[in-house]
């Protein structure tokens, strides 16, 4: 792994051309809402906190919030295509099936936020605009990423309402664990083509004033059959995480072609959920039917050797299939779910972080022939 920069300094809030205050969420869009919702209730441990949809005057498109801590999805399908928006929709869901169409950043100044980045070269694609309602105001912009993703740049500081103007707070849909499965967005990570993967970081460097994090090339991410190429840039103060995937060339087709390929092309491959104990959250999730990658037993053979102690057991993450892997800085534990629906495409990462950084590269061989076997059950490696 080629370090660019292991510990990028937090940069001042008052220096930074483009502060942001974190995720605010991740927008998907679905085929049906409801029952989307109704799966990360019962399997993610989800609450669902407002709800938009024709009871309450969008006639055009339903959309469910579900929160979990700081973590925020909002799932939206189309209820009748009327307007331009609605159609994009309706076609987005077509061509690409469920998937991640907004990953939106809370911000201190979406006006100011937007003007920076179209003047560096992003592409406008909503122009700063307010919604107000009695809970307060709301101003969001958006701008354009890789594939159809954008970023919608979210100033809520003036509002309390449950999400923003136009949703209504809603009851849960079942009842909630005890224990919340997880806390907070730790990255999300999104595929791109080939050669594209340096285009998109110099997006990030230049026109949203990221920093290079991590970069991983060659034999880092390779297996026997297939590789790719992985850089991470982030905000200044670490809270927005964004991984960018690129295939390399191997004797196979990579996790990323198969994700392009059905995707049909570039967009958001994995959201990590950030949990404080990784134990409870997969026990929870996987007794309510979200299955994980599969991870052979030699894999926890020498692990301990190479890892050291860590706050769970071996014989507890050999039986719950969890990854460990250790840094300079301490380490982490992972797992990943298989995809979540029918195209292999969007999947989600569970990550509880001691010290660790990183993103599990001592983790990146066992993890990537685990995908490479279930790539080879679905006919396409």
């Amino acid at each position: 792994m080629t370090e660019i920069q292991d510990h990028p300094t937090p940069t001042p809030r008052q220096d930074d051309p483009f502060p942001v205050k974190g995720m605010d969420a991740v927008v998907f869009a679905v085929g049906n809402a409801k029952q989307a919702a109704h799966y990360y209730s019962a399997a993610f441990g989800m609450k669902l906190a407002a709800y938009s949809g024709p009871e309450n005057g969008s006639r055009e498109t339903a959309s469910y919030v579900l929160v979990n801590g700081s973590a925020r999805f909002v799932f939206t399908s189309v209820v009748k295509a009327s307007t331009e928006r609605g159609k994009w929709l309706e076609n987005h869901v077509a061509t690409h099936g469920d998937g991640v169409t907004d990953l939106a950043m809370e911000v201190p100044d979406a006006r100011a936020a937007y003007a920076h980045a179209v003047s560096m070269g992003a592409t406008g694609l909503e122009e700063p605009y307010e919604l107000t309602d009695e809970h307060g105001t709301v101003v969001l912009a958006s701008i354009a990423t890789y594939g159809e993703t954008r970023h919608t740049l979210v100033d809520r500081s003036r509002y309390s309402g449950p999400y923003l103007p136009g949703y209504v707070e809603a009851s849960p849909i079942v009842e909630p664990p005890a224990r919340r499965t997880f806390q907070a967005i730790d990255h999300c990570v999104g595929n791109v083509e080939l050669g594209k993967m340096n285009e998109w970081v110099g997006f990030y460097n230049k026109v949203l004033g990221f920093t290079n994090m991590k970069e991983f090339v060659g034999d880092d991410i390779a297996t026997e059959y297939s590789a790719l190429m992985s850089k991470v840039v982030a905000d200044g103060t670490l809270k927005v995480k964004f991984p960018i995937n690129e295939p390399a060339e191997g004797k196979k087709k990579s996790q990323i072609d198969e994700y392009l390929e059905f995707y049909g092309g570039p967009g958001v491959q994995h959201v990590a959920l950030a949990t404080n104990d990784i134990v409870n959250t997969v026990r929870t999730m996987r007794a309510s039917g979200v299955e994980f990658l599969d991870v052979p037993g030699s894999y926890y053979d020498t692990l301990g050797e190479w890892v050291g102690d860590t706050r769970v057991p071996l014989d507890e993450l050999r039986e719950l299939k969890i990854l460990a892997d250790r840094d300079e800085d301490g380490y982490l534990l992972q797992i990943f779910t298989k995809p979540v629906q029918d195209r292999p495409t969007v999947f989600f990462e569970i990550i509880e972080r001691h010290g660790s950084m990183g993103f599990g590269k001592g983790n990146f061989k066992a993890l990537f022939e685990a995908i490479e076997r279930e790539q080879d059950r679905r006919g396409n490696l």
